[in-house]
């Protein structure tokens, strides 16, 4: 009888995993030797460039100011007198000669009166005095009276004119002070609060200040700076200094807004303080808009002097340590490297850049984060401000997640 031998279940199930096993293998052997080949034609990674040239750039400088109104009247009054009327609004704008107060006339009316009243007596004194002289005339010719009180009546006319005159004058100081009763603005613009009020008593020896009037459709603003500083631009062979009266200024708000309208420099003063070694320099800035107040501190930027050949490098480029500044230049080959560089002051989110680029260097502005391993070669593109960053970083982040999908399907098939 002929026996057949069957295998047992424990040593199929024992051939299977071993089949498994085998394959399992053979699969990530397979994908190990093919991760190489898919990361050698991944193309070199995007980095953010531009080309260095060399341009004339303006050496711009902020400094403290503090605005002060073109012209100031205080309004003062001009006679004694009880205010009857205020006849304008507070904080308004007036013209010059607009009325303001009203100052009680009565005494300076009756004043005129009496100045009137006292003129016309004179006059008719003159008048007599006149014709007096006038008869006398032909009588001493003919010696019908004496040379001597030819002399008087001739005299008495004189002194007659004289009367005339003086109550002319006096005439005229009454209109005068009649006319300072009605309180005028001296010059056009803006008029703060009223200083005294409707009854009060006012005096012309006091001098009592009613008013404050400022003209602000144009204003100073008044600012300092180094006078080592100055000289320093004034003697440096490198830089051209501009002529002070083509110099524009900008005025830049405490919120850190720039006012649209520029201003431009009248002076800087001829001396120095000797206690702050500080020299005061003068621009006159239009302020239709009325946002610059009388009093207020604002930041002034101006261009004193121009570098003839400078480079201008977004400030992202540069990195700055206790070693000195650097940037990082991407070469012919396209493999890029740091390069140290010079510096002179930063103005609008870049640096000015004297020593360290030749011109037509290309400087990267973007996608460092790409430039991890040593030696690599990047693509270089054009950088322009406020674009996205630049393309080819995707690939790199993603490389970790791809070849960890082996080692999650080993672990998946592992529990199973």
């Amino acid at each position: 009888m002929r026996h057949t031998l069957l295998p047992s279940p424990s040593l199929t199930r024992i051939a299977a995993c071993t089949l498994a096993a085998l394959a399992l293998l053979s699969a990530c052997g397979d994908k190990k030797d093919a991760a190489p080949g898919a990361g050698a034609q991944r193309p070199p990674p995007e980095v953010g460039v531009i080309t260095a040239n060399f341009e004339p750039v303006a050496l711009q400088t902020e400094l403290p100011g503090r605005v002060e109104p073109i012209r100031v009247a205080q309004v003062r009054a001009r006679v004694n007198g009880v205010v009857l009327k205020r006849l304008f609004t507070e904080g308004s704008e007036v013209k010059a000669g607009q009325e303001l107060f009203q100052i009680d006339p009565a005494s300076y009316a009756a004043s005129l009166l009496s100045a009137q009243a006292t003129l016309g007596k004179a006059q008719a004194n003159l008048t007599q005095a006149a014709a007096q002289a006038e008869r006398y005339k032909p009588l001493v010719e003919a010696n019908a009276v004496s040379k001597q009180e030819y002399i008087n009546v001739v005299a008495t006319q004189k002194q007659a004119e004289a009367d005339v005159a003086a109550a002319k004058a006096a005439l005229q100081i009454a209109r005068i002070n009649n006319a300072y009763t009605r309180v005028t603005a001296p010059i056009a613009g803006r008029i703060g609060r009223a200083l005294v009020t409707e009854g009060a008593l006012v005096s012309a020896t006091e001098a009592t200040q009613l008013a404050l009037i400022q003209q602000t459709n144009h204003v100073y603003v008044n600012f300092t700076q180094s006078a080592s500083d100055l000289q320093r631009l004034r003697k440096s062979a490198s830089l051209k200094v501009r002529n002070a009266e083509s110099l524009p200024v900008s005025i830049l708000l405490e919120d850190g807004s720039e006012l649209p309208s520029k201003g431009k420099l009248l002076f800087s003063d001829v001396s120095v303080d000797p206690t702050s070694g500080q020299v005061t320099l003068r621009a006159e800035v239009p302020n239709q808009d009325g946002l610059l107040l009388p009093g207020q501190y604002v930041r002034v930027r101006l261009s004193q002097a121009e570098l003839p050949a400078g480079m201008l490098i977004p400030q992202q480029a540069v990195t700055r340590g206790s070693q000195g500044d650097t940037v990082i230049i991407v070469g012919p080959d396209g493999k890029p490297g740091p390069r140290p560089v010079k510096v002179a002051s930063q103005q609008n989110g870049k640096w000015i850049v004297l020593e360290g680029i030749k011109p037509g260097e290309q400087v990267v502005v973007d996608g460092f984060q790409k430039m991890q391993a040593p030696g690599m070669t990047v693509k270089p593109v054009p950088w322009t401000p406020g674009a996205a960053p630049a393309a080819g970083g995707a690939p790199a982040a993603a490389a970790p997640a791809a070849s960890a999908a082996p080692a999650a399907s080993a672990a998946a098939a592992a529990s199973r």
